[in-house]
């Protein structure tokens, strides 16, 4: 049954690289992928999809559905195509929606018997807004699900077991403006405050988790003389760990800095949340059934799961049903993601190749969880346990 979903996939490979070339060409930032949708959704609709865009009120957002029969596991196989601001497509997220179509279509056509589903999910401006979070809080959960499975380009061929939460704040100081000189009680410096606040974060990073990263810039100070206390002043505020149930309590701790730091100067603050990003909870089993199918198809490059990683809104996810990405290596070790690297790999051999070896890996391990029911419920029951460990 594999080889048939292998020859499948290589059939219409010359079919994905086009596609995939063809998105890298025309790069679209988050919630402006209007072209990528309409090439990922209109294929998927010719190949015999139920395709509905626009989910959850994000425009370039989408659902693909095949069912076989009535009931079964639903497998949810997930894309990402935006591209990043002057750069283009430095994530290799070009290469996400051929990959999915690729695996979706091969299961499809695989003849597997018995009752099941194939969901794909179009999930725009991962890099900026986070689209995923957006699905969700539209209204889209997600947890029609049995497990969610990516594609990611990267270094090596491996899963991911941590991702880092975080929560992204914008804070706005308002004062007073006065002359510096002639009449400096009357003016209440945000300035003041907003380095106060930046001064208590500091003391603060000795008293956290080790793992907690605190970032943080200022977007303007009021523009004004050196001799005109500022009256308002706005900043950036990122707050990482991996555990959200950990980063909330941090964040407890920060907004009481940042209101003390309003209250010595006789400021006011505002705290605007702008992103809640969760962490992934690991899922060990899925990993390894992932692993085993990347082996079979002889993925390059194969490595050890990456145990701590940036954010991701896949995360978001990951809290609600279990589900893992496959990354599969297309550029050199040492090359970062988001850099020119990653572009110049973005047309390559390599890069297709990636596409391939990620369609049979996915289509592989999907195959596996529709025929092998006790396998899934082997990973539902573990990703339930480790929901239980993250809220403690």
């Amino acid at each position: 049954m594999k080889e048939r979903l292998y020859g499948y996939i290589d059939n219409i490979g010359e079919e994905m690289f086009k596609m995939a070339d063809q998105i890298f060409d025309h790069p679209e930032l988050g919630l402006e992928e209007v072209n990528a949708c309409k090439w990922l959704t209109d294929w998927l609709e010719k190949d015999g999809f139920e395709v509905e865009r626009g989910i959850a009120g994000v425009e370039t957002s989408f659902r693909a559905i095949y069912r076989h029969g009535e009931g079964g596991p639903n497998i949810g196989l997930l894309c990402e195509y935006d591209a990043l601001p002057q750069i283009g497509h430095a994530c290799g997220h070009h290469m996400q929606g051929p990959c999915i179509l690729a695996s979706a279509a091969a299961l499809r056509h695989s003849g597997i018997e018995g009752n099941y589903t194939i969901t794909v999910y179009g999930t725009p401006a991962e890099e900026s807004v986070s689209g995923k979070i957006m699905m969700i809080k539209g209204g889209c959960t997600f947890e029609e699900l049995d497990v969610a499975l990516m594609m990611h380009g990267g270094n090596y061929t491996q899963t991911d077991v941590k991702s880092l939460a975080l929560s992204k704040f914008r804070v706005e100081y308002q004062g007073t403006s006065a002359h510096a000189a002639l009449k400096p009680e009357a003016g209440r410096s945000a300035l003041d405050a907003m380095i106060l606040a930046f001064q208590g974060i500091e003391f603060l990073r000795e008293h956290v988790d080790s793992d907690v990263k605190i970032h943080y810039t200022i977007l303007n100070c009021g523009g004004t003389p050196a001799n005109i206390v500022p009256a308002s002043t706005t900043a950036s505020l990122y707050v990482r760990s991996y555990s959200r149930t950990y980063l909330d309590t941090v964040i407890e701790r920060l907004s009481k800095v940042l209101r003390g730091a309003a209250m010595m100067t006789e400021t006011e603050v505002r705290i605007m949340p702008e992103k809640e990003v969760d962490n992934k909870i690991p899922a060990i089993r899925l990993n390894r059934l992932i692993m085993d199918e990347a082996e079979q198809v002889g993925a390059p490059r194969l490595a050890p799961p990456r145990e701590n990683t940036g954010s991701t809104d896949f995360g978001n996810i990951l809290h609600r049903i279990p589900g893992s990405c496959i990354r599969v290596a297309f550029v050199p070790d040492g090359v970062p993601s988001h850099s020119q690297g990653f572009v110049d790999a973005g047309k390559t051999p390599e890069a297709h190749s990636a596409i391939i070896y990620g369609a049979k890996i996915l289509s592989g391990t999907a195959a596996e969880l529709i025929m092998n029911p006790e396998l899934l419920k082997e990973i539902k029951e573990e990703f339930k346990q480790r929901v239980v460990e993250e809220k403690k």
